[in-house]
């Protein structure tokens, strides 16, 4: 007995040593950097017109990826969840490759579709469009990389929950609508909303992709991670710093507003 007692008490030290190695003391430093000098240095820093544009581009880019993948990753999880048919496994394989492909590698394909030299690069040039370097480029690059995370969360909710529900309000005469807005929605919410929250989360701190197809230039096409490298190789610690606090709060922020909603939800409940 003690020998178990002995091992747990190990394990539990590795693993909070392992967090504060690769979590906890990050996080400490980069806050540190940002206020060391006092609060003064930090709120001049977010006071840029450059920060200012990167904070605007992140959140237009999130404003757009987020609700069309959360679309998608609806309609994808009810036929994955609800149906059997060739290549369904083939489907599930193509909704996870964002999971396996670099961010890099997706960048770079964008480039070569939509680039001035790409596939469709003449055609765009011929109606003025302007992809690859710009906001419609940066928006589908975040899209690529975010969109497996509703369906891969609510997928499994699906299986879970049945079809019993579904079938019983059918046979009451209600129409898929009202059985998708009474009976599946509301159990799923819990496992959209954490879809919906991982994928705002990488939406705003994507960083491989959207650098490769945005040019990453300060003040016109660069979103608050870009802005983090960027200032940071200039030397402006101050600001780069300052950005990653921000990045870091606002990630901090969904995962308390999650909390919030789940405590909210399970009072009305009782």
């Amino acid at each position: 007995m003690q020998k178990i007692k002995s091992v747990e008490t190990w394990l539990i030290i590795v693993a909070l040593a392992y967090l504060a190695l690769i979590l906890i003391i990050p996080a400490i430093s980069v806050f540190y950097e940002a206020f060391h000098k006092g609060v003064q240095p930090f709120f001049e820093a977010i006071q840029t017109r450059e920060f200012t544009v990167a904070v605007e581009l992140t959140v237009i880019i999130a404003l757009i990826a987020v609700p069309l993948n959360t679309v998608f990753g609806l309609c994808a999880a009810w036929v994955i969840a609800r149906n059997n048919f060739k290549g369904k496994t083939f489907l599930v394989s193509l909704i996870d490759l964002p999971f396996s492909i670099s961010p890099v590698v997706a960048g770079l394909m964008i480039v070569l579709l939509y680039g001035r030299n790409g596939w469709f690069g003449p055609f765009l040039e011929s109606i003025d469009a302007k992809i690859v370097f710009a906001l419609p480029g940066m928006t589908l690059a975040t899209i690529f990389v975010t969109f497996p995370f509703v369906a891969r969360e609510v997928i499994p909710v699906l299986e879970e929950v049945g079809t019993e529900q579904e079938e019983a309000a059918r046979t009451l005469g209600a129409s898929d609508w009202q059985i998708f807005w009474r009976v599946t929605l509301p159990s799923i919410r819990w496992g959209l909303l954490y879809g919906v929250l991982l994928t705002n989360a990488r939406a705003m701190g994507e960083f491989g992709a959207v650098a490769v197809v945005s040019g990453s230039i300060i003040g016109q096409t660069a979103t608050l991670p870009i802005f983090v490298e960027l200032a940071y190789k200039n030397y402006q610690t101050e600001a780069a710093f300052s950005a990653a606090v921000v990045l870091g709060l606002l990630g901090a922020l969904t995962l308390i507003f999650k909390e919030i909603l789940e405590r909210k939800t399970k009072i009305k409940e009782v």
